[in-house]
């Protein structure tokens, strides 16, 4: 057998506190990466919190942490049934979770704790985080929805965890509340060119047809009607990609059974949203809530002109210099329509690529992760 320093440099692993240094003492390896997981009640589908949750993966990936997902429904690492939206947390929630969390040096919970969509699942996610490092990352809060109202000691609080909201108007109110929270807007991924002809081909679309996108789930607060309405003063045809969700399918069927124009729902096999906003004219937007909009950053950075509906973070959007028309006066869409003007379109593109996209949230995060006193995740533990 050799000497004890050859037999420890012999392990695979490293175990044995690493190799050996020359004087006999164990020299540091290489960093450990930084390991980060993202808990929601969903994640992987079309929805806006699982959007933006996928760009948090990655943005942490290009920072060098690893990411895994856990959720109680759609496409994750870990499921755990359960866990998901309106579910029930059953008495052996807490093992699983703290199985699944396990290791984890941060933890960003999406949504979970920022929506009473699943008290059970909150309570025992909030337990489980006590004490460690962890981001209430909040896209909608309770108070934000008739249903819930303003509940006492919502959201949950931890010395240990900060709160991060998508906009800034919920970054005062959690404020008003007592919680210190910072605003990290959301990036998205620079888009490559979607196929024109091929999407419009497979909708059945005549070249010189126009075709207005509603980018969007079909729920109440994305305001179908809105959409339709403004597809048929267009004499265009409407394409909604999203799935009907909380019950909206009967109504959805009746609008669309009492609707002029020509419909088409859904993405078509084999076409990606890049395919859809390169295949549509105009994008419309009309709704009544939301914590951001994402569509707003895609269709700008796709160059396409957009109806936008007076929801109350939309100004704040706008004041980074973002152009759109109203969602519910057709005019001054269909006058642009049949007169573009591309420096409209080329500034919105600007405006997306300097303040939304994937590599304004890498910058954002890190900042984040660092003031937070979390910035040896960036540089190894």
């Amino acid at each position: 057998m050799g000497s004890q320093e050859e037999r420890v440099r012999e392990q695979p692993d490293g175990s044995g506190e690493g190799s050996v240094g020359s004087r006999g003492r164990p020299a540091q390896g290489p960093p450990r990466q930084g390991r980060v997981a993202l808990v929601s009640f969903r994640l992987g589908e079309a929805d806006g919190v699982s959007v933006v949750a996928g760009h948090w993966g990655e943005a942490f990936r290009r920072l060098g942490l690893a990411v895994r997902t856990v959720a109680g429904a759609g496409h994750a690492d870990w499921l755990l049934p359960g866990l998901e939206m309106d579910g029930v947390a059953g008495p052996d929630l807490p093992g699983r979770l703290a199985q699944a969390l396990d290791g984890a040096d941060l933890v960003v919970v999406e949504n979970l704790c920022s929506l009473p969509r699943n008290p059970g699942a909150a309570a025992a996610l909030a337990r489980c985080l006590a004490g460690r490092p962890a981001i209430l990352h909040h896209h909608d809060l309770s108070w934000q929805r008739e249903e819930f109202g303003d509940l006492p000691g919502w959201p949950p609080d931890d010395p240990a965890w900060r709160h991060v909201t998508i906009n800034e108007l919920s970054r005062r109110q959690l404020a008003d509340r007592g919680l210190a929270a910072t605003t990290v807007y959301g990036g998205i991924p620079v888009p490559g060119r979607g196929r024109r002809t091929l999407a419009r081909r497979l909708l059945g679309v005549a070249p010189d047809r126009r075709l207005l996108l509603q980018p969007t789930r079909a729920i109440p607060r994305k305001n179908v009607p809105a959409g339709l309405a403004m597809a048929e003063a267009l004499g265009a045809d409407y394409w909604l990609t999203g799935p009907s969700e909380d019950g909206y399918g009967p109504e959805l069927a009746c609008l669309l059974a009492a609707t002029s124009c020509r419909v088409h729902r859904r993405l078509p096999n084999g076409l990606t949203m890049d395919d859809a906003y390169a295949a549509c004219d105009a994008v419309v937007f009309p709704s009544t809530w939301e914590g951001f909009g994402v569509p707003l950053v895609e269709a700008s950075l796709h160059r396409r002109p957009l109806a936008v509906g007076d929801y109350p973070v939309a100004a704040e959007l706008a004041a980074f210099g973002l152009c759109w028309f109203p969602a519910d006066d057709p005019a001054p869409l269909r006058a642009f329509l049949e007169r573009p003007d591309p420096t409209l379109l080329a500034r919105n593109r600007a405006v997306a690529l300097q303040h939304f996209t994937l590599d304004a949230l890498v910058d954002q995060l890190a900042r984040l992760l660092r003031g937070a006193a979390w910035g040896h995740l960036l540089d190894g533990a």
